[in-house]
């Protein structure tokens, strides 16, 4: 089996800019070209998710790489970080919303306790949803779910390199993306105008990615409320998808990429 070594390319200090930023370092890395040989010393991987079965599937995708070796498996963050400081896996693959400790938060952790252990966030989210987020935790790569049975061997090996992952072809395509010129930024603070605080409020953290139940908690009203909200939003802005909610976000300069919703929230 060939092996190589790889020198670590790291990202740019955080917080990270725009998605486009980030879009064109990562496509200019090396495995976006050509990929990452397997390893002959297995890869120790820790699955991180709160179901059961999500955790077997992705063992299943896994078997039969003998370069990966699953170590461990944990259901929350709060587990996740306890069993890491006892497993010392290489990778962990790590969902986002958990029950018990969310998969940022653990990354956060896991970055300033033990920074040797490399987090390949995997999620139900697309990459303009949570990308910066998790990068800006200290997450060294991001993969989708949807995208996952095909490339997780792959982002697995890269993010144990010491180098970043994102999907080449989503690199490439965030790469290609045009920050918002000075005029799309005002338009969208005029139409961002247009909203109620609170509403503002609910568009920012939509776009950050939190659900109407999530949201009804930190603003201390119910999901149904919240649901009304959207729909005041939807009437005004013709925002319907969470994906509209963050191009939005980012063409009004409202939508910060920092670990401090509520933070973000305030900063309008």
């Amino acid at each position: 089996m060939t092996t190589h070594t790889i020198e670590p390319h790291p990202l740019p200090d955080a917080p990270h800019g725009t998605l486009a930023e980030v879009g064109r370092d990562l496509a200019s890395r090396p495995y976006a070209r050509r990929g990452v040989p397997a390893r002959i010393d297995p890869i120790r991987v820790v699955l991180v998710d709160d179901h059961q079965l999500v955790r077997a599937g992705l063992r299943s995708v896994l078997h039969g790489n003998a370069d990966i070796t699953v170590v461990g498996e944990a259901a929350g963050g709060e587990e996740a970080v306890a069993l890491a400081t006892r497993m010392h896996p290489e990778v962990m693959v790590m969902d986002v919303e958990m029950p018990h400790g969310d998969g940022l938060t653990a990354t956060r952790r896991l970055h300033d306790v033990a920074p040797d252990i490399h987090v390949l966030v995997v999620t139900m989210y697309e990459e303009r949803e949570k990308l910066l987020d998790a990068l800006n935790a200290g997450a060294r790569g991001y993969l989708s779910k949807s995208a996952a049975e095909r490339e997780l061997a792959e982002a697995i090996r890269v993010v144990a390199s010491g180098d970043v992952y994102v999907r080449p072809a989503v690199a490439r395509a965030l790469a290609d993306l045009r920050d918002a010129p000075p005029r799309t930024r005002t338009d969208a603070r005029a139409r961002l105008e247009r909203l109620s605080e609170r509403e503002q409020t609910v568009v920012i953290l939509t776009a950050r990615g939190f659900n109407g139940p999530e949201i009804g908690r930190q603003l201390g009203i119910t999901a149904k409320t919240v649901d009304t909200y959207k729909q005041r939003i939807e009437e005004k802005l013709g925002l319907s998808h969470r994906s509209e909610y963050v191009r939005f976000a980012l063409e009004a300069e409202v939508l910060r990429v920092g670990p401090d919703p509520e933070g973000a929230a305030r900063g309008l």
